[in-house]
């Protein structure tokens, strides 16, 4: 018999949509012994909506928006940190090709929808075409017109269909976004998440701005609406995100009763090849 989690829908009550946090707000920081904590705790209360999906054959699709910089990389990374990859897959699609270009705006999405059982992660989703594609001049205005009248409806379709659609905007303030872009630029290590497209970011802060608006304005549906996080302290960020995620979905705790491990069978006289014949990696360390 299922074990009610306490991780359910009831222990994790959703935050209403009028209550919006305030950005750029000053907050203690919280200790890493705390985040840690806490992550740790959510984590396992991931894997049993993990099990909660594959038995119960669920389809899961969480999309993943924001500002540069925002954070949604970290806050994926961390979901998914403790799951089956089996189960839960990240995608996060590169720059159409000449011939993806020619086919149906979401064509290229489909293939990657979750089957039963699933849970898909999109680092980056349909919504560049009101984004980057919009602010860039890679889309035109009509395409963009298009896509305002085709995504609700799009979308509506894959909540019909028996999928649970889940859509996060990570928000964060300009001097924020600043200072992690700086954080990047002095970091060998994170030099590569900078892209020509990221530091156009920047200079047309306001152009993401009124095209973010519009986007609410025309895919915030009931079906399927935005969920907002405010990014500008990563670590409350992730944990915000991974709570809210739990409380969107009801779950039971079908985790696995603690397993026993068999006996090895007795030796029969296996002779281990000599270790010199086997090429080893050097060992620096």
């Amino acid at each position: 018999m299922a074990r009610k989690s306490s991780g359910t829908a009831a222990a994790h009550a959703a935050t209403p949509r009028s209550r919006v946090a305030t950005m750029g707000s000053v907050s203690a920081r919280m200790s890493n012994k705390v985040y840690e904590q806490e992550l740790e705790r959510l984590q396992v209360e991931l894997v049993k909506l993990q099990e909660w999906i594959r038995v119960r054959g669920l389809k899961v699709i969480i999309l993943f928006e924001g500002r540069d910089a925002a954070g949604k990389g970290g806050a994926i990374k961390r979901i998914t940190l403790s799951l089956n990859p089996r189960v839960a897959r990240v995608v996060a699609l590169p720059a159409p090709t000449e011939r993806e270009r020619t086919q149906w705006y979401f064509q290229r999405y489909v293939p990657h929808l979750p089957a039963a059982g699933e849970m898909v992660l999109f680092d980056r989703s349909w919504y560049n075409r009101a984004g980057v594609d919009r602010v860039m001049g890679f889309a035109s205005e009509s395409e963009v017109e298009e896509f305002f009248r085709s995504c609700p409806e799009f979308e509506r379709m894959l909540v019909r269909s028996g999928i649970v659609l889940i859509k996060y905007w990570f928000s964060v303030s300009d001097e924020e976004q600043e200072r992690r872009f700086r954080d990047r630029i002095e970091d060998p290590t994170k030099r590569w998440k900078l892209s020509p497209m990221d530091l156009q970011s920047r200079a047309r802060w306001v152009e993401y701005s009124q095209a973010k608006d519009e986007m609410f304005r025309h895919t915030d549906i009931k079906q399927a609406p935005w969920h907002v996080v405010n990014a500008d302290d990563k670590r409350r960020a992730r944990l915000n995100v991974i709570s809210h995620l739990l409380s969107l979905i009801p779950y039971q705790d079908l985790t696995p009763e603690p397993i026993e491990l068999p006996p090895r069978e007795p030796d029969k006289g296996y002779v281990r090849p000599p270790i010199d014949e086997q090429d080893f990696i050097p060992e620096p360390y």
